[in-house]
């Protein structure tokens, strides 16, 4: 069965999401469409919208024949981590053919050289980009000014400038770094842009939508009818993000003191008596992430940072995850077809393949063996997953019980 991967966030699964999946089957020639996505917390830093499990099931019943959870460490961070923990996983299935992703070019064989160049001048670019980053500018124009500067193609500044060419030079990049077999694709993006708030016909941004939301407007049009109910109930019955419960519980951990804030991944010196003053007058986590941006600390590293002294994520954990990648594959949904693909490529995987945690402890053991360092890292990992999703209950408007440690419980969503 021919497969093609898929790397997204669905916050939540929208039009333009649906688009790229049937572009990317058409495109790639494949029969199974799987996705390595997002877990409770997001690229930018930001909790989604709605758990997991409401936006695997939206997936799956919009097309998408597998999800698979791109973990804490490589989902919430910088663009090229991110890429590399979403190739990692999807070489690590080892059946999957193809990687499609949407651009603002379109064009994989213009995004292939402006990635290679990047590649042979990896070192400058990156001293050059974070001295811009700490003069205040932000991540894409900083590398659109590098690339105008010194690329020897004058399009190269123009591909950098765009949020979603950046994310796919970044899945290029990992392609070659990891050695990958996976053959890039890439589609135009369609309709409205990453941060546009304003619809296109019947595509609007995740963002945009989720802004709706927020202020009761219909987001329906806007949204393929299949994936729209597990979205609907998840709204009615309160289990969503609330933005006060999120600025409340991390007011809580803030205040633990700048002593419990070090050794947390990204705070550096300085940044505990940043994080405090703000803490103290903040009145909501929009004014909290403004209290401490600066002109070298943007708002996305800002609310990154914010999602690891919630989660208190540790520097010397996170190294050692980055350095090792993802040390199991966690299925949040299939359907038949996706089930018939795992089972048909379970001698090419190169990571054990976990349905609940239930068993997880066993097989993590059966797999790297007992008193291996391997194993004491996944456990760790393990740990911040759990860690992760109990304090993503704490943020929803309602609680509805049950567990809060819901992976152990939560079976894989299938079709029905």
């Amino acid at each position: 069965m021919r497969a093609v991967g898929l790397i997204t966030e669905y916050n939540p699964f929208h039009n333009g999401h649906l688009h790229h999946l049937r572009q990317s089957l058409a495109l790639s020639g494949a029969e199974v469409a799987v996705a390595v996505m997002s877990g409770h917390f997001l690229q930018r830093g930001e909790p989604a919208l709605v758990d997991k499990w409401v936006r695997a099931q939206m997936a799956l019943q919009a097309g998408v024949d597998l999800v698979l959870e791109l973990p804490f460490p490589w989902a919430c961070n910088s663009a090229p981590v991110f890429a590399q923990g979403a190739v990692q996983a999807l070489n690590a299935l080892g059946a999957v053919e193809a990687l499609c992703f949407g651009s603002e070019s379109g064009d994989v064989q213009a995004l292939q050289e402006c990635a290679r160049w990047l590649e042979a001048n990896d070192e400058v670019v990156a001293r050059r980009t974070g001295a811009l980053l700490r003069q205040g500018c932000n991540y894409p124009i900083a590398r659109a000014r590098l690339a105008q500067e010194l690329a020897p193609d004058a399009s190269f500044g123009h591909l950098l400038a765009s949020p979603n060419n950046i994310l796919g030079l970044e899945y290029l990049r990992a392609l070659r770094r990891t050695a990958s077999t996976l053959r890039p694709l890439t589609i135009p993006r369609l309709g409205a842009g990453y941060h546009d708030e304003e619809a296109v016909g019947d595509v609007a941004s995740a963002t945009g939508i989720r802004r709706k939301i927020a202020a009761g407007e219909d987001v329906t049009p806007f949204i393929p009818f299949s994936a729209l109910p597990p979205l609907q109930q998840a709204l009615a019955e309160g289990r969503c993000l609330d933005e006060a419960h999120l600025h409340r519980l991390l007011l809580s951990r803030i205040f633990r003191g700048a002593e419990s804030l070090q050794g947390i991944y990204q705070v550096e010196a300085g940044i505990e008596p940043r994080l405090l003053e703000a803490a103290e007058c903040s009145d909501f986590y929009e004014a909290l992430v403004d209290a401490v941006k600066s002109r070298h600390l943007t708002r996305t590293r800002v609310q990154r940072l914010l999602a690891y002294v919630l989660n208190e994520v540790h520097a010397d954990d996170m190294a050692a995850f980055l350095a090792c990648g993802p040390l199991y594959l966690h299925v949040l949904a299939f359907t038949a077809k996706g089930r018939a693909f795992l089972a048909a490529s379970r001698k090419k995987r190169t990571l054990p393949l976990i349905q609940n945690y239930s068993r997880i402890q066993s097989i993590l053991k059966r797999t790297y063996g007992a008193g291996n360092e391997t194993l004491r890292l996944a456990q760790r990992l393990l740990e911040l997953e759990v860690r992760a999703g109990r304090n993503y209950t704490l943020l929803q408007r309602q609680w509805l019980g049950g567990p809060r440690s819901g992976d152990y419980y939560r079976e894989v969503i299938r079709e029905k």
